[in-house]
């Protein structure tokens, strides 16, 4: 073995080994083995990946690499999450333009080529951390193969009577010029004015306390609580709006808050989600007042063509210079913004296309239970999300790199025309409908359908995609539902709620059987981890500094399954030094096992060597229970503890004199005990440092066994018969007088590897015990005369914790 640990030269080696020898494919010929598949969530491309990514994937990697060693035949596929606004919003960034700016199909040329680019970056980063991929599996979005899936899932849900199309009010990015659906909103704290305006009724003062005074021209009603003494009496009458002196009635519903502003509120069409409700519920009339873009419309009269800020301004400054404002409050207001731009959200009325998602509410919280979610509490994320949805899912985007909707339109009645199965993959801007004419009025002349679908209905399909679907060729059935869907808790009413409503509508199943979620990863100064904060980490970074076995540690580590971890530097190091413990401590054991046979059993072990293997069956044992709960954190610490204290503090030092003795049965007896532990020590760490332990296990282990990798070493199974507790509680004594003799020639500056002539251990309780590891006592200690005595002395040093006197130091 080299005399250093050198992860630069070690980690790229097997990264390439392992892909040359097919070593993670799953084998869809296998149908003895049980399958364990995993919905992998396909990122979006970016160019980078961040090391909030890394924790993900490291968590669905473990467990890969732990299944496999258990005997599963792993489904782990890569998708690549191509469409939609992320793309879109990058790409502009980019090339510093705006969708508009170039013609469509170009546009669409540069979101592609910029994703292929971005898609390679992430690709290397992502086999730089040894993530076990079956990159036979890899798949884009945007490929029109994949297209055709998404497409045929649109038209079964359509012929089920699950999509519709109409106008109803949605979620609007002005900047983005897009509707978004509700999961894509992300509320956030603004501050602003609550603004006390003066309406008139019978020439008398109504005031109506509002944030949005730029939607006055959009103002259909004002709305005050039936048992509000201080404006009941105004229902039925009608107020005129300040400015523009629109006359709009006076209406009642319970659900105005009294307490809030001065109990009169203003309904806009739309304002928020409670104008809609209003709107609808009382048969108000609709005002567009704010145009796809963000720009006032004609309906803001003498405000039309300025941007909504803008117009805001322009409103409060005239409603001022007029009188017409009572008063003004400061207040800080929870403001919906676009998930992509951070554009505040407005509510526009526009025809879409929907699926019928709260058809389905009750089947979802249903199935939710019939799910293991890591941890429990997951759960409940879902089920808030689900009670909380007002509308239903709208399906539809006005982008231009997304999935086309196979529909078209007749010109002439407006019959709508939609693809058959056989026509998909199809763009209908490129290709018109495969009919002759309309079915309803025999007209020949079509229109396509420009809106694209969402990039949710490409991903929220992937669990069967994975499995084969549509084109099953017999795996359908083994790899779907999923046995496990991993992410962070931020996709939960996304990722987790749509592939879930999408699997029960089309095939009344649920998509995954187990959810395994993790935290988000936190900057040294607290907050998310974002490039805006400062408090942004690479992984690259990190990686090219200590290498992806110590990243994997860290991300193990860090936190419980689900809670936030925290980046820390010095959490990488230790996991770093840690790795150089166990290279130093295996160049160390290789020294002396290099001759030894592991698979065969000395006649007799040594007391401390039953000791040893005793505890390492106990590990066996923990460390299994941990990773079949997820619990990544307990696995690796309780492993590292084993290291660092059993094996190396107290079992190698114990067992150093023996290893140069000339050759007996106590040399053997230790280098038996040796060679097996470390071994398993290996292997129970290789989910999550598979580099450092493949190479180990090629230096020491691997022309002696039948296995090419240690990826190939089934998971060791736990032995209760091997469990000795009587070598444990020798050997605990035994080892506690060893450290307090130690202690105490270090206390009186005498060195350790100093001869002590005589020594006497006294206890009444013990004496037998410590006779069976008399020779392993005075071989550590360098003892020339050792007693062992039955009984008491007021003399010498206790050991603590123990019936044991040390007389002689």
């Amino acid at each position: 073995m080299d005399k250093l640990y050198d992860p630069k030269t070690i980690e790229p080696k097997w990264q390439e080994a392992w892909i040359q020898w097919d070593i993670h494919k799953y084998d869809s010929k296998d149908v003895t083995r049980p399958t364990f598949s995993i919905d992998t969530p396909p990122p979006y491309p970016s160019g980078e990946l961040h090391i909030g990514n890394i924790l993900n994937w490291c968590y669905f990697d473990f467990v890969a690499r732990y299944k496999r060693l258990k005997g599963f035949n792993v489904h782990f596929p890569q998708g690549w999450d191509c469409h939609g606004l992320p793309t879109e919003v990058r790409t502009e960034k980019t090339l510093k333009i705006r969708k508009r700016d170039v013609p469509p199909e170009q546009f669409r040329e540069d979101c592609i080529r910029l994703t292929n680019e971005w898609i390679v970056a992430m690709k290397q980063t992502i086999q730089k951390m040894g993530f076990s991929i079956d990159w036979n599996l890899e798949y884009r979005t945007m490929d029109p193969s994949y297209w055709r899936k998404t497409q045929l899932s649109f038209l079964r849900l359509y012929r089920k009577n699950l999509l519709y199309r109409g106008e109803h009010p949605v979620n609007w990015c002005p900047r983005c010029e897009t509707a978004i659906a509700e999961a894509e909103v992300e509320y956030v704290p603004r501050k602003g004015n609550l603004l006390y305006l003066k309406f008139s009724v019978d020439s008398s003062d109504l005031i109506v306390a509002t944030t949005r005074p730029e939607l006055i021209p959009a103002c259909v009603a004002i709305v005050v609580h039936p048992d509000d003494e201080r404006s009941s009496h105004l229902i039925g009458k009608v107020a005129k709006t300040p400015i523009f002196n629109a006359e709009v009635p006076i209406i009642s519903d319970e659900a105005v808050e009294k307490e809030f502003g001065s109990g009169v509120v203003m309904i806009c069409t739309y304002g928020d989600k409670t104008d809609v409700k209003w709107q609808k519920g009382h048969n108000l009339p609709v005002i567009k007042c704010i145009s796809e873009n963000g720009f006032m419309t004609e309906s803001a009269g003498a405000y039309q063509g300025l941007k909504i800020q803008a117009a805001r301004d322009k409103i409060i400054e005239d409603l001022r210079a007029g009188n017409m404002v009572e008063r003004e409050e400061s207040l800080e207001r929870s403001v919906g913004t676009c998930w992509r731009c951070a554009t505040p959200v407005e509510i526009l009325a526009k025809p879409q296309w929907f699926m019928k998602t709260r058809d389905l509410s009750q089947r979802v919280r249903e199935s939710a239970d019939l799910i293991r979610w890591i941890p429990a509490y997951a759960k409940q994320r879902l089920l808030d999300w689900v009670d909380s949805l007002d509308w239903d899912w709208v399906i539809s985007r006005q982008r231009i790199f997304a999935t086309p909707i196979p529909v078209w339109y007749c010109k002439s009645c407006g019959e709508v025309i939609v693809a058959e199965e056989e026509w998909t993959p199809i763009d209908p801007k490129i290709e018109g409908p495969r009919v002759s004419q309309c079915p309803k009025c025999s007209s020949a002349d079509f229109t396509p359908e420009v809106d694209v679908m969402d990039t949710w209905m490409d991903s929220s399909i992937t669990s069967a995609v994975h499995a084969g679907w549509p084109d099953d060729d017999g795996s359908f059935s083994r790899l779907f539902p999923a046995d496990l869907q991993p992410n962070g808790y931020d996709i939960i009413r996304t990722w987790d709620y749509y592939l879930l409503v999408r699997s029960l509508a089309l095939f009344d199943s649920i998509p995954y059987k187990s959810v395994l979620v993790n935290g988000m990863v936190r900057g040294k100064d607290g907050r998310m981890m974002h490039k805006s904060y400062g408090n942004y980490v690479a992984a690259d970074e990190v990686i090219d500094k200590h290498g992806s076995d110590a990243v994997r540690q860290w991300a193990a580590a860090g936190a419980s399954t689900g809670s936030d971890i925290q980046f820390r530097w010095d959490a990488v190091d230790y996991a770093w030094r840690f790795q150089v413990k166990l290279w130093n401590a295996s160049k160390l054991v290789s020294s002396h096992i290099s001759d030894s046979k592991p698979d065969l059993k000395p006649a007799s072990l040594n007391v401390l060597d039953r000791w040893l293997l005793s505890k390492v069956e106990r590990l066996t044992k923990d460390v299994e229970e941990a990773f079949e709960n997820n619990l990544f954190s307990t696995a690796l610490e309780t492993i590292r503890e084993f290291f660092w204290h059993v094996f190396c503090d107290n079992y190698l030092e114990a067992c150093k004199y023996r290893l140069y003795e000339e050759e007996g049965a106590g040399k053997e007896s230790a280098k038996y005990a040796l060679s097996t532990s470390l071994i398993r020590i290996l292997q129970l760490l290789s989910p999550i440092i598979p580099h450092l332990t493949e190479e180990l296990y090629q230096i020491i282990y691997r022309a002696g066994t039948k296995y090419e990798s240690i990826n190939n070493i089934p998971w060791p199974e736990y032995h209760a018969n091997l469990v000795d507790s009587r070598s444990e509680l020798i050997g605990d004594l035994a080892l506690a007088t060893i450290a307090e003799i130690r202690r105490t020639k270090a206390a009186k500056k005498i060195p350790l590897s100093e001869k002590i002539e005589k020594l006497k251990l006294y206890s009444k309780t013990h004496a037998s015990d410590l006779k069976e590891s008399i020779d392993d006592i005075r071989g550590t200690c360098k003892i020339e005369d050792l007693e062992i005595l039955d009984g008491d002395t007021e003399e010498g040093i206790s050991v603590e914790g123990q019936d044991i006197k040390i007389v002689g130091l």
